[in-house]
């Protein structure tokens, strides 16, 4: 059973709209609230039709009434989330606030709110600037630039409350900054990073914040599977029904969990763009000159090496740039955000997509309010419920999928290459440089993320994932370059995103097939195949499409495999009806050579 804990808000005397009327769990573990909500967002609290409530106003209200009378603790009540976390100086037993580490993916307030377990209010804050971050891979100079932005502009706001600390490495940093004194940090995003603050004695780790569903929430559903192989859809459904994401009563919204039948329209025919309003763009900073100018400095020195170009910053770095991008996708994009989710125009790269995946993997949204927001805008009339559930989808589907399967399936998952794919990536791929006579998706897709860092889920998975499991190139390698090109790559969110879906090198643990295909299906979606110099129907001879080719190879290559595969077999059934099978392999073996 699930209690409530009451503690008289004073904007809602009720207690039922304030955020801080937490479900608190068996034991008096508290389970918070997101940001945004409404009642029926707290667990078990039965549904009402109500106003959204922000959780600022309530918190601004409850410090002018000051501090509420606690109910006494007691069998099925549990304590306040105010008694359950007083943050990190009371969990360690000391008696002033233990200094409090944020990594540079932990950028949003909810990073550090006691009542959500967090750090202690007045804990002191520590932020250390990692020059050998910068060494180990050719990140995108765009990356660099937004990450390096994001955490000057956090301390800034953080003001004399953080030391913010330029070091060689974290290990070098938090020894200038603390010595050997106990700080906090909340759970890092990598494993690499998780190991290192365990191997130091004075750091306490936290429970991760930045998702909707916790790790022993996820493990617990997980483990519930039994032999069934984890699917995103299956994971996507609970997580609506257990978060009331999109529900009318215990249906999904509109009779359908999905609607991708709805949203996976080609472009509107002769169209070069959809004609929406623009994506947020923010005005830069003299933050942004001085790290542009370090950047540059390190580059001269030779210290650190970039690819991609500088540009102008894109994406938000603070937490009102993001809450801005939010707004604007949401009132201006989302509604018709939804039919063509999945096309691609050549001259419009944006589309109606959110461009929030880097903002919210630096920590600046929390999904929570991205989720809720939404909700309401269809709620209200203001969005169609197939682009709503198509970005709700993205963010309470595949991104808390992929976070959960990265620490599910632990390190060793990264190593996985069940098709034996060793092929070296070629310079031109590495280096975002493609050649003139390349098939124009795949150099247009590779110019973009040259100038941006970004493009959309459909070029990275169906024209650059595709391409590099057609030519089988190693699936480390082609990991560690979507997480180093790409502004919001970060290990968590590649190596499912690669290894699993892109790639298939699990074989089948993530998805259901490999995602990959014909020049058909690109001309079909996109734009890009009427001005290449390549025919998509074409499979040998110099005018054959390298996906088209590619695509057959593959199949052959592996069809031992994907026979058995129900949602392959008749694909692979489908090369013994090619009369040019040996001449397509003798060029395909060309080409790759």
């Amino acid at each position: 059973m699930w209690s409530v804990v009451d503690t008289g808000c004073p904007t809602d005397p009720t207690g039922r709209l304030c955020p801080r009327r937490w479900p608190v769990l068996p034991g008096g573990r508290i389970q918070g609230p997101w940001t945004f909500m409404r009642v029926r967002w707290a667990r078990r609290v039965p549904r009402t039709a109500v106003t959204p409530v922000r959780f600022d106003r309530c918190e601004r209200a409850h410090r002018a009434a000051g501090p509420a009378e606690e109910p006494p603790a007691g069998p099925g009540r549990g304590t306040t989330g105010q008694q359950a976390v007083q943050g990190a100086c009371e969990i360690t037993g000391e008696e002033s606030p233990v200094p409090h580490w944020l990594f540079g993916d932990q950028l949003g307030p909810h990073f550090l709110d006691p009542a959500r377990g967090g750090p202690h209010r007045d804990a002191p804050l520590l932020m250390i600037e990692s020059r050998s971050v910068f060494r180990r891979r050719r990140f995108h100079r765009a990356k660099a630039h937004l990450v390096l932005s994001a955490m000057r502009h956090r301390a800034a706001e953080l003001g004399s409350r953080v030391r913010y600390v330029k070091a060689d490495t974290y290990r070098e940093g938090l020894r200038e900054a603390v010595g050997d004194a106990r700080v906090t940090v909340r759970h890092p995003t990598s494993h690499a990073a998780l190991a290192l603050v365990r191997d130091l004695p004075s750091v306490q780790v936290l429970p991760a914040r930045g998702f909707l569903v916790t790790h022993d929430e996820f493990r617990s559903w997980a483990d519930g599977r039994g032999t069934k192989s984890l699917r995103q859809e299956d994971f996507y459904r609970w997580v609506r029904q257990t978060h009331d994401v999109l529900m009318e009563g215990d249906r999904p919204a509109g009779g359908r969990w999905n609607l991708d039948h709805d949203n996976r329209q080609p472009p509107p025919r002769g169209a070069t763009s959809l004609g929406v309003p623009a994506p947020y763009r923010p005005r830069e900073s003299d933050i942004d000159a001085e790290v542009r100018a370090d950047l540059d400095r390190w580059e001269r020195d030779g210290d650190v090496a970039f690819v991609g170009e500088d540009a102008p910053r894109a994406f938000p770095a603070t937490r009102r740039e993001a809450l801005a991008a939010l707004t604007r996708f949401l009132e201006h994009r989302l509604a018709t955000f939804g039919a063509h989710e999945d096309a691609v125009l050549s001259q419009d790269s944006t589309m109606s997509h959110s461009l929030l995946s880097a903002p919210l993997n630096l920590g600046l949204l929390d999904p929570g309010e991205c989720v809720e927001r939404a909700e309401a805008r269809w709620r209200s009339g203001e969005a169609p419920l197939n682009s709503v559930e198509g970005f709700v989808r993205q963010i309470a589907g595949w991104r808390e999928y992929v976070w959960h399967v990265y620490w599910y399936f632990e390190e060793q998952y990264r190593a996985s290459n069940v098709l034996r794919h060793h092929g070296a990536l070629p310079g031109w791929f590495s280096d975002l440089s493609p050649g003139a006579d390349g098939a124009h998706c795949l150099s247009s897709t590779l110019d973009q993320v040259r100038s941006t860092g970004w493009t959309h889920h459909i070029p990275r998975l169906m024209i650059l994932g595709s391409f590099a499991l057609q030519r089988g190139w190693e699936p480390g390698a082609v990991t560690d370059w979507f997480h180093r090109s790409f502004v919001d790559g970060y290990d968590w969110v590649m190596v499912p995103n690669v290894v699993g879906m892109s790639q298939y090198a699990d074989g089948g643990r993530m998805t259901t097939k490999p995602y990959t295909s014909g020049g058909a299906y690109i001309d079909r979606m996109s734009d890009f195949c009427g001005s290449c110099r390549y025919r998509p129907t074409v499979r040998v001879g110099e005018e054959a499409c390298p996906f088209t080719a590619g695509y057959w190879n593959l199949l052959h290559r592996h069809r031992e495999r994907f026979e058995r595969n129900a949602r392959m077999a008749q694909a692979v059934r489908g090369l013994d009806r090619l009369s040019d099978l040996d001449a397509l392999l003798e060029q395909e073996r060309e080409r790759r050579d």
